[in-house]
């Protein structure tokens, strides 16, 4: 897909108090219970787009610390205008690369981790890219807590097929998985949908969903 860039978003994020700069990135390692000013556990969405699943969350849940991650300014504006028309003291975003998590987030500083309906990366020369990969998985066994869950949803039957064969050999395990995560009430019940989400499910495509969690003896 492509993303249509609209003139002036990197300004207006530079400018907008509900997104930490780049400049302090470096800055909130092992920091985030004082950026938020509490204790509360910090989850974290990764590739957020335009923000409506997080931000649901972050009022659902005001217990809880949520920080929004995407890459694309002319994405995360949208995000950014939706907390100007109503603003949530428990949500943060960030525009930066899933790449750079280690410089961001410290050592089990992380409660949860959601990926929703994330970039497939379709090329086999292309699978380090995807978030649910190998590599990225040892990134997130790093900053997420013992005991953390990391969820994960869409509804790219090949992406999903690749993202559970990657998980026992990079040291995790599977605690749910569905291929049809609407179809089930008990699952469904309580499920914040993304704006993808809504879009492909209204179309008939069955959701998948996995929630993981690090093995044991990788802890």
């Amino acid at each position: 897909m492509r993303l249509r860039n609209i003139t002036g978003s990197r300004e207006a994020i530079a400018e907008s108090p509900y997104v930490i700069q780049e400049a302090v990135h470096s800055e909130c390692r092992g920091k985030w219970n004082e950026i938020f000013g509490n204790d509360h556990p910090v989850r974290i969405e990764i590739g957020m787009g335009k923000g409506k699943f997080i931000h649901t969350m972050a009022m659902r849940n005001p217990q809880i610390n949520y920080v929004g991650i995407e890459k694309y300014s002319s994405v995360l504006l949208r995000a950014v205008q939706k907390m100007e028309r109503e603003e949530i003291p428990n949500l943060k975003f960030l525009r930066m690369d899933a790449e750079r998590l280690l410089d961001v987030f410290g050592a089990g500083e992380v409660d949860r981790i959601y990926l929703n309906f994330s970039d497939p990366w379709p090329k086999d020369r292309h699978a380090k890219r995807r978030l649910p990969s190998g590599e990225f998985l040892a990134l997130y066994n790093v900053i997420l807590k013992p005991g953390g869950r990391l969820e994960f949803k869409t509804d790219n039957r090949e992406l999903f097929d690749f993202a559970l064969a990657q998980l026992e050999p990079a040291g995790w395990r599977a605690e749910l998985v569905t291929y049809d995560l609407h179809g089930d009430p008990a699952l469904a019940e309580g499920n914040v949908m993304t704006e993808y989400e809504e879009k492909f499910s209204s179309m008939g495509n069955p959701i998948c969903k996995y929630v993981i969690c690090r093995r044991a003896e990788s802890l």
